[in-house]
């Protein structure tokens, strides 16, 4: 239908160009000849070859009947567009990024790739990238552009070079970078208490969860905070800042502290990390762990979403999407784990200040001299439209559509929440959203959440809703619903890092710098070094690069 409705769109636009050439036809006595306009959907009427790179799952078998160069994404490709797909650079997700810039510099490149804000700066500076200005301007569908809109200018500002668009860029939720306070409400509620507003209350509930049972099983087996596993981080970061789960970023932000972001102090550029607000955060960390209301195997236990599952811990932070991990399994096997989401703690003045991600964080990019640029577009506007239509089965093999980036329209979790509670209140039906394709989800939604959201509409409580046949759906309704109100019904006074990007002086040394970080604060916390080693980490952070990578930083900002 969609489809249908951009063919008679663009026939409509050729009449009128038919129309105004026959107008200059009669005033000139002439009959120049009028191109069709660019088709971000047009099909080639030759086959146009593509190599580009792909990650391959190697741990997942292929589906029935298909291979990595015949599959439903390829062979879908090739029936609308003509444009066949192939690999010229395959790599598992542990060893692209090392094979990507192995590619850069050797100067062998794909005809277009994904890379991140590193590599693609890095191309850019070896003048190794098509200009792609014209070809976004021309060929990217009417839904991309309104994606790329919804982030206000800073997707297009990512991939812009000296005025140029150096690369197509995705974009990805603002919600994603929001990391909130999930609590086992239930277990509030038998305790007689309130959701934390503050570290001092959240101190007191993370100390009744361990010392008063809360799960009735009269043993001492409870944790009052989970915290971040062998392979987890303590905070989001500028260069990852999205979708730390089990971090305690919620902590940190509650003291003004945003470790790991580029701030703007004074009228200076700033590293959080190296900031006295930090320090004061970790003190309190520092205090809660040896108190033993956090979880005691921080940084070494390999599954920490276990204690959330297990029913062991009764808080954590994350994303608006937990449901989408733990939160489902631990209401699976206890139908009364009420696990709730808020905007908290606050800080000493009452709001809430979260560190905000960056609405961007991957780049197509294609190889200077390639021969048909806007090829790249047309792909990207298939997989939007094919995911919209829910064209392709979700189940997949190893590998996935070539070029797949994530577009989502940046309050694509705040928008839903509010569409559905209209749904709800029966005010709205999936019909009314039918002008907004960008919101792929949404009709669906609509149309589904009746049945698994229970009266009062308004109420989120475990216990007002029913998995029944479709548990996917519960899962996303409670995400969205459980996970999402809180960033409409609460003022967010987001903080954003100055920078999303490296310098290049961190491209050699942020790896050691980071490491360093790493390890100092979570000895701190864990009582392994003392509160005071926090002044010599920020010496020695200054002395290996540091100073010179502020310096950097200050001159991309002036």
């Amino acid at each position: 239908m969609k489809r249908r409705r951009w063919m008679i769109g663009l026939v409509v636009l050729m009449l009128i160009a038919s129309a105004c050439s026959a107008s200059n036809d009669s005033d000139e006595g002439t009959s120049p000849s009028v191109a069709a306009p660019p088709d971000p959907f047009g099909r080639y009427e030759e086959p146009v070859a593509i190599r580009v790179a792909m990650i391959v799952e190697p741990t997942k078998s292929m589906l029935e009947g298909e291979t990595l160069l015949d599959n439903q994404y390829t062979r879908n490709i090739k029936q609308n567009l003509n444009i066949i797909v192939d690999y010229s650079l395959k790599a598992s997700p542990i060893n692209y990024s090392q094979k990507v810039s192995m590619a850069i510099a050797s100067n062998d490149l794909p005809d277009a790739m994904i890379v991140g804000p590193v590599e693609l700066k890095q191309m850019v500076e070896a003048d190794q990238l098509a200009d792609m200005t014209d070809v976004y301007k021309n060929y990217s569908s009417p839904v991309i552009k309104r994606i790329v809109e919804s982030t206000d200018g800073e997707a297009v500002r990512s991939v812009t070079f000296d005025g140029k668009m150096m690369a197509i860029p995705n974009v990805q939720l603002r919600a994603d970078g929001v990391h909130l306070l999930w609590i086992r409400k239930d277990w509030l509620d038998k305790l007689n208490m309130d959701p934390p507003g503050t570290i001092e209350e959240l101190e007191a509930v993370a100390r009744a969860f361990v010392e008063q049972d809360p799960d009735g099983d009269k043993k001492p087996d409870t944790i009052g905070l989970a915290g971040p596993g062998s392979m987890g981080k303590m905070y989001a970061n500028f260069l990852q800042s999205t979708n730390n789960l089990y971090g305690f970023d919620g902590i940190f932000a509650a003291y003004h502290a945003y470790p790991g972001y580029w701030l703007e102090e004074d009228g200076k550029v700033v590293y959080g990390s190296i900031e006295p607000e930090t320090k004061e955060a970790l003190s309190k960390l520092r205090e809660l762990y040896l108190s033993g209301f956090i979880d005691q195997e921080i940084g070494v236990r390999v599954e920490p979403g276990e204690t959330v599952i297990s029913g062991e811990a009764g808080m954590f932070f994350g994303p608006w999407w937990a449901p989408y991990g733990p939160v489902s399994d631990a209401i699976k096997n206890n139908q009364e784990a009420n696990w709730q989401a808020y905007a908290l703690p606050l800080d000493r003045n009452g709001e809430y200040r979260p560190h905000m991600s960056t609405s961007t964080n991957q780049f197509v990019v294609v190889r200077k001299g390639y021969e048909h640029p806007e090829a790249v577009m047309k792909l990207l506007n298939n997989l939007v439209l094919g995911e919209s239509e829910g064209t392709f089965t979700t189940e997949r093999g190893p590998t996935e559509y070539p070029l797949k980036i994530t577009y989502a329209p940046a309050d694509e979790t705040e928008y839903e929440v509010k569409a559905l509670r209209q749904v709800l209140a029966g005010t709205k039906t999936a019909q009314d959203f039918l002008d907004k394709p960008e919101y792929k989800m949404l009709r669906s939604d609509a149309d589904k959440i009746g049945p698994v959201k229970l009266e009062p509409h308004d109420k989120y409580d475990v216990q007002y809703w029913d998995p029944g046949e479709d548990r996917a759906m519960w899962v996303r309704a409670y995400a969205l619903m459980v996970g999402g109100s809180p960033l409409i019904d609460h003022e967010i006074n987001g903080v954003y890092s100055v920078t999303y990007s490296q310098t290049a002086t961190m491209e050699r040394r942020w790896e050691k710098l980071q490491k360093l970080e790493e390890e100092t604060f979570l000895k701190i916390i864990l009582g392994a070094a003392p509160l005071d080693s926090f002044d010599q980490f920020v010496e020695e952070w200054r002395r290996q690069g540091g100073e010179q990578i502020l310096q950097e930083v200050s001159e991309l900002n002036p």
